[in-house]
């Protein structure tokens, strides 16, 4: 990591452009263009410090854990747990078991709908979410309301891109089982209260999941702070790996939970005469072999954005999120969508009118920049605001400002009707949309 630090942290002045040399895949370019990337909502890049980790892992300590009573077996296992440890001191939960790693938050909250919310939810209850949420934060409660004839409450938003906390208090009632809430829109950035809606649902004796995923880049996270219950995030999207994620709970709600798949290392033994006997948690909830490098390279992320600082890191985020907004209220036909002045986290979603976004998307592609254009795996909050999709940019720590003026360029460029048959990505809008990115 670059050695540019003021008392121990890296001034948020100089975060961008120093921490660049950190991610060798931004060294690419792309014909004439260096790589603007702006996607970092879908999956941010990952600095050498991951990367070494992980290749460090497989170099000198690759084999299974748990289960080899030999020296390199018990040296994997006790990096494995001691990544759990990094992440359960990064996110302050009390217990190191309160730590499930899952593949991602999508397995993490598909997870708790087939295992806790199975056990609590049945054909009299409600489930409340918000109409922002990711559908990954959707989806897997709709259809356990499905399954059980539950009713799923979905919370309105604001005109402004907001859930108003009366509002998703006045949703909680004697028939609500569970509460699945964003801590920041993936579409907007938009922070929600989380503490005070938490705190809303427990004098109900709710229990609340919170959907971490956009969150956990941007600002240091306080699950006994928070109050929740159940926590979740995925590792790419803090410059981990993919296929890591994190599931936390309350040791005395995850002590509850059955096996959500069985197999090798959820049982303590097994006779054809006997009841199965599993293993306390996390292990049983962590069947087969694990993403071992995973859960060490995401400890290695955790160390690394700790080691910048937070409030580097947020100060870096508002700095750029300001900029973005200034430069895009000066061109012609652009509009933000959302509210600016709420403060969002890291993103800045927009539509040009009179362009698809996905033309927008593929004209900034032939600048070297990086968006995400569509309706980010939210279609009920996109439909809250009119549009058929919006371009979303969104942040990391090494983003410039003078990326921020390449945009600006460019948009002053795009033009309705400009999309040539030239374009790579043509034959990805003359067929079906793809399906957007997985938490």
């Amino acid at each position: 990591m670059t050695d540019l630090v003021s008392n121990g942290k890296i001034s948020p002045s100089i975060l961008g452009e120093s921490v660049r040399r950190d991610f060798p895949i931004l060294e690419q370019r792309f014909g004439p263009n260096p790589l603007v990337y702006l996607d970092n909502a879908a999956t941010a890049q990952k600095p050498r410090a991951v990367l070494d980790a992980m290749v460090n892992y497989y170099t000198g300590l690759n084999s299974n854990i748990g289960r080899g009573y030999y020296q390199l077996s018990m040296a994997a296992t006790d990096a494995y747990e001691a990544a759990r440890d990094t992440v359960r001191r990064a996110i302050n939960a009390e217990h190191a078991d309160e730590v499930v790693f899952t593949p991602g938050t999508t397995a993490a909250v598909n997870l708790l709908a087939d295992t806790f919310g199975r056990s609590i939810v049945t054909a009299e209850d409600q489930v409340v979410v918000t109409g922002m949420e990711h559908n990954s934060n959707m989806l897997p409660w709709r259809r356990l309301c499905e399954s059980t004839g539950a009713e799923l409450v979905v919370v309105p938003v604001g005109a402004g891109g907001r859930v108003a906390l009366d509002r998703f208090a006045a949703a909680l009632g004697p028939r609500v089982r569970l509460a699945a809430v964003a801590q920041v829109s993936n579409v907007l950035g938009t922070v929600n209260p989380v503490r005070d809606m938490i705190a809303a649902a427990h004098r109900h004796g709710i229990p609340v999941l919170v959907d971490g995923a956009q969150a956990v880049p941007h600002r240091p996270v306080d699950v006994r702070d928070l109050g929740a219950d159940f926590y979740c995030f995925s590792g790419h999207k803090i410059y981990g790996p993919m296929g890591i994620g994190v599931l936390y709970g309350k040791r005395e709600l995850l002590s509850r939970l059955e096996p959500y798949q069985v197999g090798g290392g959820t049982v303590k033994g097994v006779t054809l005469a006997e009841p199965v006997a599993y293993v306390p948690v996390p292990a049983r909830l962590e069947a087969g072999t694990p993403h071992i490098a995973g859960a060490i390279g995401l400890a290695a992320a955790f160390d690394y954005v700790h080691g910048l600082g937070w409030d580097a890191v947020q100060r870096h985020d508002d700095l750029l999120v300001e900029a973005t907004v200034e430069a895009l209220q000066g061109i012609s036909r652009v509009r933000i969508i959302g509210d600016p002045a709420a403060q969002p986290s890291g993103i800045v979603s927009f539509v040009v009118d009179g362009i698809h976004p996905y033309d927008v998307g593929g004209h900034l592609d032939r600048h070297g920049v990086a968006v995400r254009s569509g309706v980010h795996c939210a279609n009920l909050f996109i439909d809250t605001f009119g549009e058929v999709g919006t371009v979303r940019l969104s942040f990391a720590v090494y983003n410039t400002e003078a990326e921020i003026e390449v945009v600006r360029r460019a948009l002053t460029t795009v033009r309705p009707g400009f999309w040539t048959h030239e374009h790579p990505t043509e034959r990805f809008l003359a067929t079906e949309p793809s399906p957007e990115n997985q938490h």
